[in-house]
């Protein structure tokens, strides 16, 4: 018995190999939903597209009842005389109206196809692959069409966003959604809570050079044409008031960009109500019209002194302007001063005499930070945005971001998150020069802009008519003090 009992607590004390478990499965409980509510969601649904479909297409609505009532009425020759009736006045209005026959009935027309054929076909799938689909309680949401129209050159799709989800979600995906439905480009305008634009052009309007804009006789210094927009505007460069960054690869088209500005200025040139000092490190680019400019110098030395001579133009202007005046009006005694600097790194940067650096640096900071109510405007170009080639661009507020390298120097010449927004200078055609991107005042949105091509034989005119001749006493082409 004894040992009977030591074998069975021997047996009780020996460890026993673990077992494995199952793993534990959960399953969602599955409720059978009562077929009259299935048949009254889709009444409910049914009913709320017969009252909303005439308040959202009234035309087509209408049209349909009229042929409805007309065969009623009078059968299929009432209908026939019908149709034929309105065929030839919209054959009578688009001979005599073209512009709101086009505007009225062919892109009305147009944004109803492409609202069902393009946008609500592929919605669903390209939002859910590009991840702007939400998902609760194993439910899928999108956001909502609101409707579509159509410019000359652009869709404009007008979304509802689903509660909870931000903006910045469609600004991260605009290449995915530019692709999506077939665009070249697509942008996003913010137009309140849960309701924004998308922009998706259906063809390159900037595709063509744009020759040189005619001169003004009386020229806006604060609107100067300079090219075109994509929308077909013009677009119009503010120089008056504040001071000017533009920032490109090498032939990306910052001449045309220089050329254009001063060539939108020619009559108050002309007239002494406005002096062009100009810097061409370079030697190329500006140097072609040099009549046309009051101050002129390339080579390093002779180009700071005139950048400090500008500097000291400037300070005894506002030392007379102190107490007086606010607000500079463009005059003979008084005239609107433009620096147009090309390749800023070259002083900034470059040059190997530290001391030509620091004092151009210091030109150029004291010029944008001191000169706009005066009248003095920097008018700037170079390649390379990066700080350590230039730690004064915040100091211009406005900037031109051409055909550049990286997509990261998009953020730095427009601001953060312009290239979330569709500006992708960085993916320019090259065989597009002139082509860039920029913020006009009172939108945060880069709009796409050309500048116009000022050629050799345009500037070789400009410097004959409205070039100085070296008897003129404003005329000075040496780094000299007038």
């Amino acid at each position: 018995m004894l040992r009977d009992s030591k074998a069975g607590a021997a047996q009780v004390q020996r460890p026993t190999a673990p077992v494995p478990t199952q793993a534990i499965r959960f399953t969602t409980p599955v409720v059978e939903t009562p077929g009259i509510f299935i048949l009254t969601g889709w009444l409910w649904r049914f009913l709320r597209m017969l009252v909303l479909l005439p308040l959202q297409f009234p035309v087509s609505v209408g049209a349909v009842a009229a042929s409805v009532a007309a065969y009623a009425l009078t059968g299929w020759l009432g209908l026939a005389v019908l149709w034929s009736v309105v065929d030839v006045g919209l054959l009578v209005w688009w001979r005599r109206w073209p512009h709101a026959f086009k505007a009225h009935v062919a892109r009305r027309a147009l944004a109803t196809w492409r609202r069902f054929w393009i946008y609500r076909r592929h919605w669903q799938p390209v939002l859910v692959v590009s991840g702007l689909a939400e998902s609760y309680l194993e439910r899928q949401y999108l956001p909502q069409i609101r409707g579509v129209t159509c410019s000359a050159w652009a869709d404009r799709v007008r979304v509802k966003l689903v509660a909870g989800t931000s903006p910045a979600e469609f600004e991260n995906r605009v290449s995915e959604l530019a692709h999506g439905f077939g665009a070249p480009s697509c942008r996003v305008e913010v137009r309140g809570p849960r309701d924004l634009v998308l922009e998706f052009p259906r063809r390159d309007t900037l595709a063509d050079p744009i020759d040189a804009l005619p001169v003004s006789d009386d020229p806006d210094l604060s609107a100067l044409p300079v090219g075109r927009c994509e929308d077909g505007e013009p677009w119009r460069l503010r120089l008056h008031g504040t001071h000017v960054l533009t920032v490109g690869v090498t032939g990306a088209g910052k001449g045309s960009v220089l050329w254009s500005a001063i060539r939108a200025m020619l009559p108050a040139l002309k007239a002494g109500t406005a002096e062009v000092w100009a810097i061409d490190p370079k030697r190329m680019e500006l140097s072609f019209g040099r009549s046309l400019f009051a101050r002129y110098a390339d080579a390093a030395e002779d180009a700071v002194e005139l950048l400090e001579s500008a500097v000291a133009a400037m300070q005894q202007r506002a030392e007379r302007y102190a107490g007086r005046r606010r607000v500079h009006v463009p005059s003979t005694r008084d005239p609107f001063v433009v620096v147009v600097l090309d390749e800023v790194a070259f002083l900034t940067a470059y040059h190997p005499d530290r001391d030509i650096r620091r004092r151009a640096e210091n030109a150029i900071a004291t010029l944008t930070s001191q000169g706009r109510s005066v009248g003095f405007c920097v008018l700037a170009a170079l390649q390379d945005p990066r700080k350590e080639v230039i730690n004064l661009r915040n100091l211009f507020p406005d900037k031109i971001a051409l055909r550049l390298d990286e997509a990261s120097q998009v953020d730095m010449v427009l601001g953060e998150g312009a290239r979330d927004r569709g500006a992708n200078a960085h993916l320019i055609n090259p065989d597009l020069p002139g082509i860039a991107f920029v913020k006009l005042d009172g939108s945060p949105a880069p709009v796409r802009v050309r500048a116009a091509f000022v050629t050799d034989p345009h500037i070789d005119a400009m410097a004959g008519s409205y070039g100085r001749s070296p008897s003129d006493p404003r005329s000075d082409c040496t780094a000299d003090e007038r």
